[in-house]
């Protein structure tokens, strides 16, 4: 039925469904959207649009039989030929509102331009169906625009990572990146243009010299596409890991000259203030006085900013700007990820990277721990992460804004969370630090999603289950982006939930994250390879 059609470009969407661009906000195209249709326009105040946000959905009626469903509706829309990218069930609501105008509805993702409204019509038919058989005629179904990708991004003796010690270090946020700080940039050195995140460090049994140390990350990220034909066997020749790739070593070159910029342009503002106030004089106004005093001394505390990052910039040039200086590991076990063990199981993506010993200070190595203060305050995390009174009881902020990975997140808990949301839902709150968007917050969906990866050129086709992790608003924007994959993901106590393998959205933006439970993730690692454990906790 959809097969190669192309909708045309000429009236996109909107001359078939009115709504297109209304329903889920213009970020994400409806194809159609079963069911009555969506207020636009706030009751309240007149003129002003609603704004959408997908929220998580818990204790549903549909939960114990809900994977059963959706593999259903799956099978069904490729049986008539819709080539989908994403199952979700969301529930939504307008932004500010506490409670979901809509409890669930099943969103099916499909490629832009792959879907006419009279196929969706009819998809939309037979998914109705299926809800209905099951006893849940009430469930509506919109085909939205949603492209499903893996989320890495495409753009000798060497010396030690640097340490990473935020309480005492200069300039932190700029010398994180170069350091094993979880969060860390990686990339095949083959191809350093694709780069994603490091999760978890892992201990490994045997060796001479008494350390074996690895780091988890996701298979997509130590082998990307141009590789994928070597996944799903240990390395026979040494394929080499390097911190940083492309994007990531200039990204964080380019953060330091913006640093400097930005504090050259305060001191011209603030110069041109003391020399409006003109010089001291005897019998000046106190006012006049105290504020020359507070200029100079910005001016004075953003001069010693520059100095200091301007060491940090020379000591990373000299020691880490060619793929020899960042050379990590090797890849020790990559996961096959091309053909799943069975459809719609978790997806296999996980990878093994060994470090080479003499790349790491064993004496300043902080272990598993997630740097939150990357883009949040001591405010902003206390305030997300804990939102109601009743919660911030033993509340205490991670120390240095380092958060210790320690426990797992085990499957039923994410199902019937107890965290309370900002608007006193239960919720499973969960935090991130990728290479692209450094700290995030988000929500955890409580119903598995269904993802379809498909890739002509490399003849891949991946289907599988995930869990959709949300943005926490629509004030805050996106959970990941392209180069996030592999970064650990832990709910508010340090508990790990999962490791980040992907995202979905419009065109080649992500609107929703994906990843795989840790509990079943290190069930696989350990399989592999017994007697690993995660790195021990680090005072």
């Amino acid at each position: 039925m959809a097969g190669d059609d192309v909708v045309p470009k000429a009236g996109r969407l909107t001359d078939k469904y009115p709504f297109a661009f209304s329903d889920f906000g213009r970020g994400t195209p409806c194809v159609y959207k079963s069911g009555t249709r969506w207020a636009t326009q706030s009751p309240t105040v007149l003129g002003k649009s609603l704004v959408r946000e997908p929220r998580p959905v818990y204790g549903h009626a549909i939960r114990p039989t809900w994977v059963a469903i959706g593999t259903r509706i799956c099978d069904q829309l490729e049986s008539i030929g819709i080539l989908w990218t994403c199952v979700n069930p969301f529930a939504y609501a307008n932004a500010g509102e506490s409670k979901p105008f809509c409890p669930l509805i099943i969103c099916v993702g499909v490629n832009p331009d792959s879907l006419s409204y009279e196929d969706a019509v009819a998809g939309a038919v037979v998914v109705k169906d299926i809800l209905a058989s099951a006893g849940f005629p009430n469930i509506e179904v919109a085909f939205i625009e949603s492209v499903m990708h893996r989320t890495v991004t495409s753009t000798t003796a060497s010396p030690k990572l640097l340490s990473f010690n935020p309480l005492i270090n200069k300039v932190p946020n700029l010398r994180k990146p170069f350091s094993p700080a979880l969060g860390l940039a990686i990339a095949s050195r083959a191809h350093p243009s694709y780069e994603g995140t490091a999760a978890l460090y892992f201990c490994l049994p045997g060796g001479n010299s008494g350390r074996r140390v690895a780091v988890l990350t996701c298979a997509h990220v130590a082998r990307p596409l141009p590789v994928h034909a070597n996944t799903g066997k240990n390395s026979q020749c040494r394929e080499e890991i390097v911190a940083l790739g492309v994007q990531g070593y200039n990204k964080a070159i380019g953060a330091m000259m913006s640093t400097i910029g930005d504090h050259l342009l305060a001191i011209d503002a603030w110069n041109d203030s003391l020399r409006r106030l003109g010089e001291p004089a005897e019998g000046e106004d106190e006012d006049v006085a105290e504020k020359r005093a507070e200029y100079l001394d910005l001016v004075e505390k953003a001069k010693r900013e520059i100095n200091k990052v301007k060491a940090i910039h020379a000591e990373v040039t000299e020691n880490f700007s060619t793929l020899d200086q960042r050379t990590l590991g090797f890849v020790l076990h990559s996961e096959n990820i091309e053909v799943p063990v069975e459809p719609y199981k978790f997806t296999n993506d996980w990878a093994l990277i060994e470090l080479y010993n003499e790349k790491i200070d064993w004496t300043t190595f902080k272990g598993n721990k997630v740097w939150v203060a990357d883009n949040l305050s001591t405010a902003d995390y206390g305030r997300m992460m804990f939102p109601q009174p009743q919660d911030r009881k033993d509340y205490k902020y991670p120390p240095d804004g380092l958060l210790q990975a320690f426990g797992i997140v085990q499957d039923a808990e994410m199902r019937n969370p107890q965290h309370l949301d900002v608007h006193g839902e239960k919720c499973l709150l969960v935090v991130k630090n990728g290479l692209t968007t450094g700290t995030t917050i988000g929500r955890l969906n409580g119903l598995e999603s269904f993802t379809h990866v498909y890739n002509k050129e490399y003849d891949i086709s991946q289907k599988s289950l995930e869990i959709a992790v949300l943005p926490y608003d629509n004030a805050h924007g996106k959970f990941s982006e392209a180069g996030d994959s592999g970064s650990v993901v832990l709910d508010r106590d340090g508990r790990i939930v999962g490791i980040l393998t992907g995202g979905s959205g419009a065109a080649d933006e992500t609107d929703t994250a994906y990843l795989t439970p840790y509990w079943w993730v290190e069930k696989q690692v350990k399989d592999k390879f017994p007697g690993a454990f995660l790195y021990d906790v680090v005072a």
